[in-house]
């Protein structure tokens, strides 16, 4: 219920309201008078309700399954299209101008505190950013391969193969984390979206009306915050990826009953030949292993019920 409000009801309902209170004043056809947005009497009061109410309901049915789109094209996957493959390369150069500048300070020698504090600052932002020759065009799309591309690889595994299979291993708990952050994400992603809508309405009902362009300023304004804290949760979002594959990546050759690996080479070696089945090819002879134990998720979620039980009976 919570993610149906913050990231379908509300998003959606602004526009719907922006939209129905531009059609009442008149905006679209002259000078609105915004006298006549306000319900006159009970009955207009009873109209207006359901018109808000089933518009709300019926374009965020409409635009649900978007969702994943509606995410990809502000991450900057616009090299399909001939209209933004243009505009898509020169970002992506002003990304990498920016990798290499803060690639430079975190090399720079650090001679005081000062200084050490911003090499260390630096570091960090890098760490957090995919390598130079597979950057996009956006913040967001960054801070989103950055775990695409790395949670699993530290350990042989490709994350985007095995992320679906992995994501099935993960404690209650973890799931729980991963499922807010998410919601998160996609609920500042869609009031990024319907805050731009507003300021096209806007724009597009008041050439005419000086208070209306500045109401589409502060939209705009609004939806680069917006977008920002999508950037700021996409960062955690990956961090947590990469949470799961140190805590669960054993526990997703438990599930698929491959041996498990005695020390780093051939932890390595185990989660390549994982990832080569994935896509449909082996590399080695595989024996499996079905003397199955409780995973860690479950040891978790056990634990972490008797707890809460603790907790209800003290």
């Amino acid at each position: 219920m919570r993610r149906l409000l913050t990231v379908g009801l509300l998003p959606g309902g602004l526009v719907v309201v922006c939209l129905w209170a531009l059609v009442r004043a008149g905006s679209f056809t002259g000078v609105g008078d915004w006298s006549r947005v306000a319900p006159r009497d009970h009955q207009d009061m009873a109209v207006t309700v359901v018109v808000l109410v089933s518009g709300t309901l019926l374009l965020t049915a409409l635009l649900q399954p978007f969702q994943v789109r509606a995410v990809r094209v502000l991450e900057g996957y616009w090299d399909r299209w001939p209209m933004t493959s243009g505009p898509a390369g020169v970002l992506i150069e002003v990304q990498r101008r920016r990798w290499e500048a803060v690639r430079g300070q975190a090399e720079r020698p650090a001679p005081d505190a000062a200084a050490r504090r911003v090499r260390a600052d630096a570091r960090r932002r890098l760490a957090a950013t995919p390598s130079v020759d597979v950057l996009l065009p956006t913040a967001l799309g960054n801070a989103l391969r950055a775990g695409e591309l790395s949670a699993g690889e530290r350990y042989g595994l490709s994350t985007l193969a095995s992320w679906p299979r992995i994501y099935m291993q993960v404690s209650d708990r973890m799931s729980d984390t991963l499922r807010s952050a998410r919601d998160a994400l996609d609920s500042a992603v869609n009031l990024c979206w319907s805050l731009l809508a507003t300021a096209v309405l806007l724009v597009v009902a008041g050439y005419d009306e000086s208070g209306l362009r500045w109401l589409a300023a502060g939209a705009l304004l609004l939806a680069a915050v917006a977008y920002k804290g999508a950037v700021i949760v996409a960062q955690a979002y990956s961090g947590l990826m990469h949470v799961v594959y140190d805590l669960h990546r054993f526990d997703l050759l438990d599930a698929l009953h491959h041996p498990l690996p005695a020390d780093d080479e051939t932890e390595r070696d185990a989660f390549e030949e994982a990832t080569a089945r994935f896509a449909g090819r082996a590399l080695r002879p595989l024996v499996y292993d079905h003397t199955r134990e409780r995973s860690h998720a479950d040891d978790a979620d056990h634990r972490a019920h008797a707890e809460d039980m603790d907790r209800q009976t003290d």
